[in-house]
């Protein structure tokens, strides 16, 4: 089972390792373009997998994953106004994967021991980070409290869904670092940086919706075929 869940992957899977090849070896055009397919290449693997259902979680699974992928495009544009509409994009993003993972179904409960682990994040983030915000401190703040909830939530949903949020909190983490931290390049080389950022993002992305497929896919397979009877007994 897991392996046919994986192949229709195989599309991102090969463009993240190309990504991240690029964003060492260059050029740089090569990386906009790879960054541009990730997220359509992750969409269609969510529709041919789930291609059967019309539900309301592959619809939102979808305009997640959109939003993130309008996110990756106007960051790789530079200046402010271009970060400020990514921030935005990604906001959506997670936005979408809260209502996502509250309609999902869970064995738990909602609000997991997770919740505690990402408000002690947050709290950090923020006074490492608040100092030398500037104008950017409540935009930043906003973005940081949605991004905690989003992984928060996925925790409850527990196994790679769990991770993957975990992930979308590294990743967004340090690549606050590397826009607000003064001294951070020092630290970490700018290729360093951009590794771990998109490692992480990639797998964030990648689990969430590897996570999400198995979920829907139960779900529909539970399903009785069209003009199948269903027997008496079932639920």
């Amino acid at each position: 089972m897991t392996r046919s869940l994986l192949r229709p992957f195989l599309p991102f899977l090969v463009l993240s390792a190309a990504q991240l090849v690029l964003l060492v070896t260059g050029p740089g055009l090569g990386v906009t373009t790879t960054k541009a397919l990730l997220m359509p290449a992750l969409a269609a693997a969510v529709i041919v997998l789930v291609r059967p259902s019309r539900g309301a979680p592959l619809v939102l699974l979808l305009v997640a994953i959109g939003c993130s992928w309008a996110g990756d495009v106007l960051l790789s544009f530079p200046g402010e106004l271009w970060f400020v509409l990514g921030l935005l994009s990604f906001l959506a993003a997670h936005a979408v994967y809260i209502a996502l993972f509250v309609g999902l179904p869970r064995e738990g409960r909602l609000v997991t021991p997770w919740a505690a682990v990402y408000a002690v994040w947050y709290a950090a983030f923020l006074l490492l980070l608040g100092p030398d915000l500037g104008g950017m401190l409540v935009p930043v703040a906003v973005y940081g409290l949605v991004l905690g909830t989003m992984a928060a939530l996925a925790a409850a949903q527990g196994g790679v869904v769990a991770i993957g949020g975990a992930l979308f909190v590294v990743s967004d983490s340090v690549l606050a670092l590397g826009r607000f931290l003064p001294g951070y390049d020092a630290i970490v080389p700018g290729a360093a940086h951009d590794l771990i950022v998109m490692t992480t993002y990639l797998a964030a992305q990648a689990l969430i919706a590897f996570g999400a497929v198995r979920v829907l896919g139960a779900r529909v397979r539970s399903r009785p075929a069209p003009g199948r009877r269903v027997p008496a007994t079932a639920r």
